[in-house]
Formats: C-alpha cells, structure tokens, sequence
C-alpha cells in the first residue's frame, strides 16, 4: 500500500507544475473558439454595424436590465462580446473580465432563447436539458456547459500559458 501512495505522489508531483501550465489550455481555447464563432455568425447574419437585426433576435424577450435597450444595441453588443472576448479568451488576454462578461451572455442566451418556454415540473425542465429544441421544451444543455466552464476562468484566471500571465510577469502585479 505504501509503494501504491509513494508512486500516487510521485505522479501527482509531476503533474501540478504541469498543470499550471496547461490544466486550463483546452478549454480556454475551445471556449474561445466556440464564442469567436458565435459572435461571427451573429456578425454575419445580418449588417451588426447598422443596426440590422435578424427576426428572430428582435423579437426576444430579454431579462432586465437589458429589456431597457433596443434589439439593435443588444444585437449589436453580444456580436461584438463574443468576438472580441472569444478572441481574448483563446489567447488569455483579460480572461477573468472576458470569461465574466461571456457568463452574462450565456445567462442572457439561456432565458431568452434555451430556456423552455413553459414548465410545471422539474421534469418538464429537465426536458429542456438537450441540444436541440423539441416543441418549445428548450435546449439550454450546451449553454450550461458552457457557462461552467467560464467559471474557472473568473476564479482561477487563464493559466501560466496566457498573455495575462506573459503581461502580470513584466507589470510585477495581479
């Protein structure tokens, strides 16, 4: 048993400072991608920069306080999060603001679009828990996935292996 924990700790040694380094990498960049990609379909399903916003995005019924603002801003500000924030966050630059302000994105996402439109029970919900919609139950599955994997981001930053890191290193700060 002790020769089974000495090679456990032997193991576990050389894994952490590699972690460091790398623990957060595939999901930062996975993350960072998917979001890039949403913000340039957005971008490229209508003109964000003029204001022209598709049908089915105007029409949403967004949480307050960003009922207040029009479809347009609202268009107009989650394209241009995503983009600018999944570029930031595959490169770790800013990564706690980026992984903080696509977490209010996804919230917003998941109860204007994914969320079911009408339940009575937690297992009408829980039916919503898929990747695609079926007659109006939701899909909120991969936007809560989503939304737990930018949680590590806000509490642990982006990992040794990150402009954030390149950048806190020469400024001597956090």
């Amino acid at each position: 048993m002790s020769a089974l924990l000495n090679l456990w700790n032997s193991i576990v040694d050389r894994l952490e400072p590699v972690g460091a380094w790398v623990g957060l990498l595939p999901i930062r960049l996975l993350m960072g991608y998917e979001f890039g990609k949403a913000g340039i379909m957005k971008f490229n399903a209508s003109d964000a920069l003029y204001g022209d916003v598709p049908g089915w995005f105007a029409g949403k019924d967004f949480m307050f306080p960003f009922s207040l603002f029009s479809p347009s801003f609202n268009w107009f500000a989650v394209t241009w999060v995503e983009i600018i924030g999944g570029i930031a966050l595959f490169f770790g630059l800013f990564s706690r603001f980026w992984a903080f302000s696509l977490i209010v994105v996804t919230i917003v996402a998941i109860l204007s679009t994914h969320w079911p439109a009408e339940w009575n029970s937690l297992a009408e919900l829980w039916d919503g828990y898929r990747i695609t919609a079926k007659d109006g139950s939701g899909n909120f599955r991969v936007p809560l996935l989503f939304l737990a994997m930018l949680f590590p981001f806000v509490f642990a930053g982006a990992g040794k292996l990150s402009l954030d890191h390149i950048l806190f290193k020469k400024l001597g700060q956090r």
